[in-house]
């Protein structure tokens, strides 16, 4: 790790740049809805675009990196989202705006290069698996110190500015640009390139599979499921897959190795990570409208303002950045196998605890420290995971997956979780003025089991990962030279 170190460094830089384009923009999206002249639920379409974008984006740029080098595309992915991130800022008007917004999205795509990066720099420590965890928890650990200082600067500034909100968005956009000079200065490449060329029409087929799938996730939130057409897309992007999966097999050097996939250390990863996006992108905007809902009026939530509210962000926040920072040692304890299955039962136990726990703030701030410390140990731990198990060749393409299927999950739940608040709206409370537009404690409820049972259900795909999945080998005592490593593990199954 100490040999590591300057490089940790200057890609913690980066993931703090990647916190605060996380955090900067949520506490000023009001005043971005009135500059634009959009009604606040327009603001949905930022995530929804910036969603599909990275899901299309991410398998891609990760299999660049793998064959070009991760050094290479992380620097262009910067460069590209410096880009977009001044186009933010500088857009004048709505359909500007949301372009720029999107393609800001291939910041998506940074932790995993990251970690592939780093596991294939370690590839002479005896301990890689060791030190890519620990390097990924330091990883984590700025990414949400980004995170709280991009929401603090943001709301701050704003009024330092006088208002001006191109001079506020104009920050992150300099940070993004600072960034390039950390990548190019102080990351050296990984050294590990894969041969072949990139898989153009694969990609074509994912496209299409992916825009179908979350464009129809989209829809369904917004049209409801009701509307016939919407499940007919839906359909139509799951069918999409089956050739894109028939095509892949057939080819040496694919743009998603699916036979690695499906190797018994690699697919409860990826699966994991589906599940986990549906609490950690799907769940937060409910705890929101939650903490903001008035007891008095609708019989339920903790009646805060918006200042308050920030007191339950951050302690979810600082829970996932310690989460992250304690993985590696709970790792070290016992196995990474047991320690990654725990901490997705320990996101399950913080949600199960609010179907009979949510009457108060600090009943509320308890459930979401102990979700956050699971969350944060599943950001850090699943591209490790990913590179620990994957052929050398493919870390860039198996980190990045994880980051793909996160991101389904969380199309999927907020789909899911929109429809349950909204028909759950309409079931009760229409006596009560202004009630029509909240949702009762019902739909609040199916929003905390789906993402208890989800994460528990991880849980246990992950129990049935090989014993010593994602550790480091022994070293044998006759040469000092550690035994078959969890890397040639994942490529004796992937071949």
């Amino acid at each position: 790790m100490r040999a590591l170190g300057p490089i940790v460094f200057f890609l913690v830089l980066v993931e703090i740049t990647s916190g605060i384009l996380q955090g900067y923009y949520t506490p000023i999206l009001t005043d971005i809805a009135r500059n634009l002249g959009i009604a606040d639920g327009d603001v949905n379409w930022f995530e929804a675009a910036q969603l599909m974008f990275s899901a299309l984006a991410v398998p891609v740029l990760a299999r660049l990196g793998d064959m070009y080098g991760h050094k290479r595309i992380l620097l262009v992915s910067t460069v590209l989202t410096a880009a977009a991130s001044w186009g933010v800022a500088f857009a004048p008007d709505f359909w500007t705006f949301l372009v720029a917004w999107s393609l800001q999205g291939f910041y998506v795509v940074w932790l995993p290069l990251e970690v592939a990066l780093i596991f294939a720099r370690a590839a002479s420590a005896p301990n890689r698996a060791a030190v890519t965890r620990k390097a990924a928890g330091v990883l984590v650990g700025g990414l949400q110190f980004g995170v709280i200082a991009g929401a603090l600067a943001a709301g701050a500034l704003v009024d330092v500015f006088g208002g001006d909100l191109r001079l506020t968005l104009m920050v992150p956009a300099a940070a993004a640009t600072l960034c390039i000079l950390a990548i190019w200065f102080g990351v050296p490449e990984s050294g590990l390139k894969a041969s072949g060329a990139l898989d153009v029409r694969g990609f074509a087929l994912l496209a299409v599979g992916l825009l179908l799938l979350t464009s129809g996730l989209t829809f369904l939130r917004i049209n409801g499921p009701g509307t016939w057409w919407v499940w007919a897309v839906l359909a139509a992007g799951l069918a999409a897959f089956i050739p894109f999966v028939r095509y892949q097999l057939r080819l040496d050097e694919p743009l998603v190795d699916i036979r690695m996939l499906s190797a018994p250390t690699m697919w409860p990863v990826q699966l994991t990570a589906g599940l986990f996006g549906i609490s950690v992108l799907g769940a937060q905007a409910p705890m929101s409208t939650f903490a903001r809902t008035d007891r008095d009026v609708h019989g339920y939530g903790l009646g805060l303002e918006a200042g308050s509210v920030s007191l339950i962000i951050g302690a979810y926040v600082l829970s996932v950045l310690a989460g992250a920072l304690l993985f590696p040692l709970a790792a070290k304890l016992s196995t990474p196998r047991i320690t990654l299955s725990g901490a997705a039962a320990v996101v399950g136990i913080g949600y199960g605890l609010f179907l009979p726990f949510h009457d108060s703030l600090a009943q509320t701030l308890t459930n979401m420290v102990i979700a956050g410390l699971g969350s944060g140990a599943l950001v850090a731990a699943l591209p490790s995971a990913a590179a620990a198990a994957a052929p050398l060749n493919r870390t860039g393409m198996a980190t990045g997956l994880t980051n793909t299927t996160k991101t389904i999950g969380g199309s999927f739940a907020s789909a899911v979780f929109g429809i349950a608040l909204l028909s759950a709206a309409g079931e009760s409370l229409g006596t009560v003025a202004g009630a029509a537009t909240a949702a009762p404690l019902s739909g609040y409820l199916t929003v905390w089991a789906v993402c208890s049972v989800t994460a528990f259900a991880a849980a246990a795909a992950l129990l049935l990962v090989p014993r010593l999945a994602f550790a480091d080998p022994p070293i044998l005592p006759e040469s000092g030279i550690a035994g078959n490593s969890g890397a040639g593990a994942g490529d004796t199954a992937a071949r």
